[in-house]
């Protein structure tokens, strides 16, 4: 009797648990079509905006209005590739006319060499576009544009050159050789271009440029600086400054976000062991700081306002006593996070998930995600552009809705049991 009434208890127990979980998935299910429903409803709204220029490109707000951007700036990719990411989720024929109709307008940029993001440029936009329609043409304009990235790596330092000049906020210093932490993302459109033309000098112009920056780019507890000087002539290292975060041994938060996205790529590119330790490294750094607030959505930079951090005598974060949240951080590393948990397993794999999921939850939420009509139609609030610049403060930027929203359809495919790669 008591054998009979405990396996009673066993199946009790295991009928519950079974609907508990078929439960939770079912409300992350909804979750999800939920959010990607309100950020198709989103991107709609700002295509039908009055004050969409149809030869600009959206970036955020100013003035409470729509600011957009020219087609030479680092942003353009991104509201072509949310376009991309709306018509993914809903398959909405007219969100990919527009799609198309926005991204062919970047044509001219496949020859573009004058800075280091064609990669956000050409890849956020021709590379969803060549995934979502396989169109041979797009594939073409992807491998120019990885040629015109190519012509910014120098073998003696071993990395892509980000801009043609960067200046010191400590005084009147200038370097001729600045790579920033950004860089990593733009990496992506070198290893497509080698795979689908057969062209190894972009895999290994991308590789070694990881490699360099790993070598250079991270302190000891895996955090990392902003913009690392190189003299082009030795491959010296001149100095390690930033120029959007607070002070140069503080860690900018978007910028290790862009390094915990970039090297969880650059392993799956690669299979290679070394990056995938570095992306788990940056990743529990950003999880595990004590820095982090509760909700998971960092403060702009880690160390703001904090002693021991000084920023340069001419940056604006000297004038700058409010911890402002970036969301925009929080959601490229969400979509990190989501595809390291997959190389990763057991308590490893989870605590990644897990952070990712609780951060795309807070994004989600009316702390951050903008109501219907407001917000000049962008999904998110509460990102920052650069404090130093005293430009872009706590307002929506568009590449922090391009990231919420590859997040939310990365985390779709893990929770139907599909890979994403």
């Amino acid at each position: 009797m008591i054998k009979k009434k405990l396996l009673t208890a066993v199946a009790i127990f295991t009928t519950l648990t079974g609907l508990t979980n078929i439960s939770r998935a079912q409300s992350e299910t909804k979750f999800i079509q939920d959010n990607l429903a309100l950020c198709q409803k989103q991107v709609k709204a700002m295509l039908a905006s009055k004050d969409l220029a149809a030869n600009t490109f959206p970036q955020t707000i100013k003035d409470g209005k729509l600011r957009s951007g020219t087609l030479y700036e680092w942003t353009t990719g991104f509201f072509p590739g949310n376009l991309w990411y709306a018509y993914e989720a809903g398959k909405d024929a007219g969100l990919k006319a527009q799609a198309i109709q926005w991204t062919e307008k970047l044509a001219p940029l496949q020859t573009f060499t004058e800075h280091h993001d064609l990669g956000f440029m050409m890849y956020c936009s021709y590379g969803n576009a060549y995934r979502l329609t396989q169109n041979e043409s797009y594939k073409q304009v992807l491998i120019n544009s990885a040629k015109a990235l190519s012509t910014r790596f120098n073998p003696v330092t071993g990395c892509i050159k980000s801009w043609n000049v960067f200046k010191s906020w400590h005084g009147k210093e200038s370097y001729s050789y600045p790579v920033i932490i950004d860089n990593m993302i733009n990496l992506e459109l070198l290893f497509f271009a080698s795979k689908v033309s057969g062209d190894t000098s972009f895999r290994h112009i991308a590789v070694t440029h990881a490699l360099t920056t790993m070598k250079n780019h991270f302190r000891p507890d895996n955090s990392s600086y902003h913009v690392v000087c190189y003299d082009d002539k030795t491959g010296k290292v001149l100095a390690r400054e930033t120029a959007q975060g607070y002070a140069d041994n503080s860690t900018w938060a978007r910028g290790q976000a862009w390094s915990i996205y970039g090297y969880t790529m650059t392993y799956r590119e690669t299979k290679d062991p070394r990056f995938l330790k570095m992306a788990q490294g940056l990743a529990n750094y950003y999880i595990d700081s004590k820095n982090l607030p509760a909700d998971f959505i960092p403060y702009w930079d880690f160390n703001a306002n904090q002693a021991g951090y000084t920023p340069g005598v001419n940056s604006n974060a000297n004038k700058i006593n409010v911890k402002y949240r970036d969301a925009s951080a929080a959601a490229v590393t969400a979509s990190a996070l989501l595809e390291l948990s997959t190389y990763t397993t057991g308590q490893t794999a989870k605590k990644y998930k897990d952070a990712a999921v609780k951060m795309l939850h807070s994004l989600a939420s009316l702390e951050y995600f903008a109501a219907t009509g407001s917000n000049a139609d962008f999904i998110l609030k509460h990102s920052v552009g650069s404090i130093p610049h005293n430009s872009q403060i706590d307002v929506p930027l568009v590449y922090a809705d391009y990231y919420f929203m590859e997040a939310l359809l990365r985390y779709q495919k893990l929770n139907a049991g599909l890979k994403l790669y």
